[in-house]
């Protein structure tokens, strides 16, 4: 998924108590440690409260599908949430974060087949373990648990006008190819591959057990092959970037900094080193925020 997201409470739809809705969602977005914080923080007030209500929903259904439990009991939470979002549309939203989403709903036309979307794509995850898809299976992944986000949330920096739909989609799939390789031997542990499977049988990966896979030296070259379709949906990104607001797009700009930053840092340590992580700095994210703010 576009980022790894730690467990809370409030992955299954219940009524909301007396919580304020703003509030739960900005402390779900700060106890997160998200590298997408970095975006959000150089919006206007209001668009970024449309992103904390958006991320907060991401990350409380992504918990759905990610947390331990019974396939039929994740499917039933996903259904209530495609509930909540049918609620939220009709302007009777029951949950905290639905609740946030209320007026970013009317006030940026967030569109309603996105997060059904974010819903399907958790529900693949939901459905799985995933174990080496097909390569059209994991790009309609992506597009649903990434570039659905990226939709949206075009909505929130004010820019809907095309190319923007196109570039939410490529930045989309160059984030999360790029978590997909950050995160190989961690999935693998879960039981979990997202590397295609024409990339395994290119390369002559057969195995279908975590042990198995993370001692093929072949898997190097899976990952090699992985990281330059990352680099071509970052390059495409990169080529629509000119035609945009780039004031209005710079969320987007730091956030593909950021994650080619992490590329590079993967392809730097070596893909035959999997369990060593690699992680951007507080001070590389602070420098990269300064660098798009003043010389950009």
């Amino acid at each position: 998924m576009t980022e790894q997201l730690t467990p809370n409470d409030n992955s299954n739809p219940s009524p909301a108590a007396a919580v304020d809705p703003k509030r739960h969602v900005a402390d779900v977005v700060a106890r997160s440690g998200s590298s997408f914080r970095l975006g959000m923080r150089v919006m206007p007030r209001d668009g970024r409260d449309a992103m904390y209500a958006i991320y907060a929903f991401c990350r409380e259904v992504d918990d759905v599908a990610d947390e331990p439990g019974a396939t039929e009991d994740k499917l039933r939470q996903l259904s209530e949430w495609r509930d909540e979002i049918d609620r939220l549309y009709e302007g009777q939203p029951t949950l905290p974060t639905t609740q946030a989403l209320l007026g970013p709903v009317r006030d940026f036309a967030l569109p309603k087949a996105e997060f059904m979307a974010v819903i399907d794509g958790m529900q693949m995850d939901a459905d799985g373990p995933i174990w080496g898809p097909s390569f059209e299976e994991l790009m309609l992944y992506c597009r649903r648990v990434a570039g659905a986000v990226g939709m949206l949330s075009i909505h929130a920096f004010g820019e809907t006008r095309p190319p923007a739909p196109e570039l939410a989609v490529s930045l989309g799939n160059a984030l999360q190819l790029t978590n997909i390789l950050r995160d190989v031997h961690e999935d693998a542990a879960d039981g979990r591959l997202y590397l295609p499977r024409e990339l395994l049988d290119k390369h002559n990966v057969r195995a279908t057990e975590p042990g198995a896979l993370l001692v093929d030296p072949a898997l190097a070259s899976v990952c090699a092959d992985l990281a330059e379709h990352a680099k071509r949906a970052f390059a495409e990104t990169e080529a629509i970037l000119p035609r945009l607001d780039r004031r209005r797009m710079r969320p987007a700009i730091l956030m593909k900094a950021v994650y080619q930053r992490t590329l590079a840092g993967l392809e730097a340590r070596g893909w035959d080193r999997l369990a060593e992580p690699v992680r951007i700095s507080r001070a590389e994210k602070v420098w990269i925020a300064l660098r798009h703010s003043f010389f950009s």
